[in-house]
């Protein structure tokens, strides 16, 4: 599997032609408050014009934030794969909910072990239309192995590592969430780590995301999640100030 080469921008990019709608709409706002704000008082033309200059600012400050979190961090180095030791026979598992950049790095990363790429988007559960988009786009490769939420078609204590990438969020339903991590330590060594990345909906996600942090979840939501699938928190990291890395096992469900 070559490596995915990430082009220039490729971050923003993807995010304003997976969420195209929302800037149209928000285009189109502004182009009516300007049309029609001359029928008003002074006192309200000064609150539109205060409203889309608002606007303005946060849809960049949100672009801003998403290029450097995607285009000009190193997120997509993925330096912390290199603490992982690579071993003999190494089995590793990639999740996705419809689009996956990031199996070619893993492999590059791992370029012994046998990685699984699976995806679990089902268009009757996970209706946001960007993942429609992005699979649009971006279509699964020919490797990828379709699967449902509550089941993956492995046995136990096969995988020395699982990877979900920010994919899980997808999952609306906490039930579905519970099950989709119980088949992950059904099918994670013991002994073996699950690495779940994720944006959180917290104070930093709020200001560079504004009202798009909502499609995220909270820590103590996922640490619920966790709890719940009978997983065990062993470290929290940032990878950046805007991305948590949970580094879970299967020894027990404890925070």
């Amino acid at each position: 599997m070559d490596r995915m080469i990430r082009k220039p921008l490729q971050g923003v990019k993807n995010i304003v032609s997976f969420n195209w709608h929302f800037y149209v709409l928000v285009f189109f706002l502004w182009i009516i408050a300007f049309i029609f704000k001359s029928y008003f008082s002074d006192l309200i033309q000064l609150w539109i014009n205060l409203g889309v200059y608002a606007s303005i600012i946060v849809v960049a400050f949100s672009l801003l934030v998403s290029y450097y979190v995607y285009d000009h961090s190193n997120l997509y180095e993925f330096n912390f794969l290199n603490d992982i030791p690579k071993t003999a026979n190494q089995k590793i598992l990639n999740i996705s909910a419809g689009f996956d950049e990031t199996s070619p790095i893993i492999q590059s990363k791992f370029p012994d072990a046998s990685l699984s790429i699976c995806d679990f988007y089902d268009p009757l559960k996970h209706t946001e239309v960007s993942i429609k988009r992005a699979r649009k786009l971006n279509p699964p490769s020919s490797e990828t192995i379709k699967v449902n939420t509550n089941y993956l078609p492995f046995s136990e204590n096969y995988f020395d590592q699982s990877f979900v990438i920010f994919s899980a969020h997808e999952i609306r339903s906490s039930k579905e969430r519970v099950q989709f991590f119980s088949e992950l330590k059904r099918v994670t060594k013991n002994e073996g780590e699950i690495y779940v990345l994720e944006h959180l909906r917290d104070i930093k996600n709020l200001i560079a995301y504004n009202l798009g942090f909502l499609h995220f979840y909270s820590r103590k939501t996922w640490l619920d999640t966790f709890y719940k699938a009978n997983l065990r928190l062993d470290t929290e990291t940032k990878l950046t100030p805007f991305i948590s890395i949970f580094k879970l096992s299967g020894n027990g469900g404890a925070h």
